[in-house]
């Protein structure tokens, strides 16, 4: 059996430097190696803001390392993934004489430890000391025949490509959070949340691709109608990012249009059809669209090319609504009008609309990922539309989001 490790003395005796940070960048361990890398005390260090222990050299004008350090602690933060900078100019100053800084050069990694709530407990901040390498190199020393070696001029090439890696870095992370903003602002405009206030049995959820710029083609909607009636649709536009969106924003609002000037799901989605051929990027959509009548208890509905809604029973059992299916929009070559279906429902039964990322996996038929959502709705059916739609997507795997979009949409009638 295996000795019970002393974890203390290991990361005492660890010949790498290391700083223990909490989430507000306070010191809360270190370890030899870092003491003598840097000449400091345990006391000099412990409780105490990191930026406080280690300040920017002031007769510096071009100090950055506060700065860089800052900026990769909080990325660390706000991914809970390690962040590795580039090489680091940060001056320290003297021990005992705070006034005085001395030339430092780092590599750093900074790496979360999270807590079981998913959050950051702390941070190890690990540093390689490479000052005396940068100082030989920058000092203009050369062998007896004023030549670097091979070793030494590739060194010299990588230490260039690092610093220009680090700037070319920043400058992307500028540009991305740039982007970013403008698409959620963008998408923010275009899916304006339908008011679900009066609707207290309807559950939503809506999750851009995984390493999207938080904005995808996918589209929800709920409309009020006459007579008690309302009306509820999903939609996927072929592809991700602004382009995706944009296209979504214009067929979902032109969708919502015609269901409020047209009496049936099929001449909705015939209009929006035709107006899928005029917009670029439109082409293959899919999309569904139900009309809900409490008073005769009925579900009338039409689909152009997309996955079929479920109506989940009380007890577990569940249908198919896949009476009314036609190609996607702009696909056929002239038009031809929609199907539609009606299906009679029960108080109490859950209508479950979607969209493919719910249920498609790489390599997989669409009727196993059919299957396995009817298992996971059957497993959760007696919960509220909320908690059905919370425990699906756990069950399924995409709580935290999926390779393609997801859009889905729980009523309980």
């Amino acid at each position: 059996m295996m000795a019970d490790l002393d974890y203390a003395a290991l990361f005492a005796a660890t010949p790498s430097p290391y700083l223990v940070l909490g989430p507000d960048l306070v010191i809360v361990e270190v370890n030899r190696a870092y003491l003598e890398a840097t000449g400091r005390t345990r006391d000099d260090l412990l409780g105490r803001y990191v930026f406080d222990a280690f300040p920017d050299n002031p007769a510096d004008p071009e100090a950055d390392g506060v700065r860089n350090l800052d900026a990769s602690l909080h990325r660390v933060l706000l991914t809970r993934e390690p962040d590795t900078m580039a090489l680091q100019k940060y001056d320290i100053p003297v021990a005992g004489r705070p006034e005085a800084f001395e030339e430092r050069w780092w590599s750093p990694i900074n790496t979360p430890i999270l807590a079981p709530d998913g959050t950051v407990e702390r941070i190890i901040h690990r540093v390689e000391d490479v000052t005396a390498f940068v100082q030989s190199r920058a000092s203009g020393s050369r062998p007896p025949t004023g030549r670097l070696s091979e070793r030494e001029a590739l060194e010299a090439e990588l230490y260039a490509r690092a610093r220009e890696l680090q700037r070319l870095n920043e400058e992307l992370r500028r540009a991305h959070t740039r982007e970013r903003q403008v698409a959620v602002t963008l998408q923010e405009a275009m899916l304006q949340v339908p008011d679900l206030s009066h609707h207290d049995d309807v559950a939503v959820r809506y999750l851009p691709a995984t390493g999207s710029l938080n904005v995808c083609g996918d589209w929800y909607d709920m409309v009020d109608l006459p007579d008690g009636c309302f009306a509820v649709a999903v939609g996927d536009v072929v592809g991700h990012g602004l382009e995706a969106a944009a296209v979504m924003g214009m067929l979902r609002s032109a969708l919502s249009a015609a269901i409020r000037a047209l009496e049936r799901p099929a001449q909705a989605l015939e209009v929006l059809g035709l107006y899928a051929r005029a917009v670029d990027g439109a082409l293959g959509t899919t999309a569904v669209k139900a009309m809900v009548e409490p008073r005769s208890r009925l579900i009338i509905y039409s689909n152009a090319g997309h996955p079929p809604p479920v109506l989940l029973h009380p007890g577990g059992g569940s249908e198919l609504l896949d009476q009314a299916v036609d190609p996607p929009l702009a696909t056929r070559p002239r038009h031809v009008p929609r199907p539609q279906a009606g299906h009679a429902y029960s108080a109490g039964d859950t209508l479950v609309l979607y969209t493919d990322g719910l249920i498609e996996r790489r390599g997989e038929d669409i009727d196993t990922g059919l299957a396995r959502l009817r298992a996971a709705l059957a497993r959760h059916g007696r919960e509220s539309p909320e908690q059905l739609a919370d425990g699906v997507l756990a069950d399924l795997g995409v709580a935290g989001g999926a390779r393609d979009d997801i859009a889905l949409v729980v009523v309980r009638l």
